[in-house]
């Protein structure tokens, strides 16, 4: 089960994470191969921290995984994740980048509808 922001739980989706990591390697050097093989990772890392993770927990591993495998992804993942609005949401994400790490900012919340 997943934990979602606004507090409700929705059954794990492989194929949610995958759709969200392929709309991020679009246009990028970067086979369906590895996409299976990032998937899976994170699905085992995600199993080993019980039965329900929350929707930060998955965000966060496919942005590790993205950033080692296409900093571009990385950068397209992170800018709806982390819900940028400004030119200078970007500008921080690619200094913390470029310094080898991930940057700690949350993702904002989202109004519900």
């Amino acid at each position: 089960m997943v934990l979602k922001r606004d507090g409700s739980r929705e059954p794990w989706e492989r194929d949610k994470m995958v759709a969200g990591i392929r709309k991020a390697i679009v246009n990028r050097p970067v086979s369906e191969e590895q996409v299976a093989q990032v998937a899976d990772r994170i699905e085992s890392r995600l199993r080993r921290k019980g039965p329900e993770v929350t929707s930060q927990q998955v965000g966060v591993e496919v942005l590790q995984h993205l950033q080692r495998l296409d900093k571009v992804a990385y950068i397209r993942f992170a800018s709806v994740y982390k819900d940028f609005q400004e030119l200078t949401d970007f500008e921080r994400e690619l200094g913390a980048l470029q310094q080898g790490g991930l940057e700690k900012r949350q993702p904002a919340k989202r109004a519900t509808r």
